[in-house]
């Protein structure tokens, strides 16, 4: 998306482990935007952000999450999830099958979900898991970090500078009560007029 580098280079450690770069997807009109920590395996083979259902690794918890919410095509394709309202990105861009990312290599992706957030321009931010949930918070709230977590912050509204935030538990470790909590929290949010929580930023 936005002509963002599908070659990219910046990190040769992973360089050598990915299957491709994996940028944003969704709609890029969207009101929320889903940050997760690196790609999971199905993502890594079809570029698509949070792609695959089941398995220890698949994101079919994260997927049902979107249906249940209107925001996904139930009938879409696994692999080609068709979004309305919502995009989808990871603080990495590349994954190996062994680690989590380096800070230092969740650094260097930084500017590719900074242009995605500003391109995209949400209303609000949902951190998937503690680290996504820490980097956003960090950015874009005044909270110091160390009071950020799950699951104290799982389904809560964070006012934040320019967004709010809505942190999640990855539905992939959570419980099912964990789940259906956010699910109800989120869709009180998507009931209101949460346009009005703030004013928009310019592009």
């Amino acid at each position: 998306p936005f002509g963002m580098d599908e070659e990219c280079q910046n990190c040769p450690a992973l360089c050598e482990t990915r299957t491709q770069v994996v940028h944003g997807y969704g709609d890029v009109d969207a009101d929320f935007l889903f940050v997760g920590e690196r790609p999971t395996a199905r993502a890594d083979d079809t570029g698509v952000p949070f792609a695959g259902e089941g398995g220890s690794d698949g994101d079919g918890g994260l997927r049902r999450v979107l249906e249940r919410l209107g925001l996904c095509d139930v009938r879409s394709p696994a692999d080609e999830p068709a979004l309305e309202n919502v995009y989808l990105t990871h603080l990495s861009r590349c994954r190996d099958p062994d680690r989590q990312p380096t800070d230092e290599e969740v650094t260097t992706c930084e500017p590719y979900l900074n242009a995605e957030i500003r391109m995209i321009n949400p209303e609000i931010l949902v951190p998937v898991g503690e680290r996504a949930l820490t980097e956003l918070g960090t950015e874009y709230t005044t909270t110091p970090a160390e009071e950020l977590t799950l699951p104290d912050d799982h389904a809560q509204r964070i006012r934040g500078r320019g967004f709010e935030l809505v942190p999640m538990i990855d539905p992939r470790e959570g419980t099912d009560e964990q789940t259906q909590a956010w699910l109800e929290a989120f869709a009180a949010l998507m009931a209101t007029d949460y346009r009005q929580t703030k004013g928009r930023q310019e592009r």
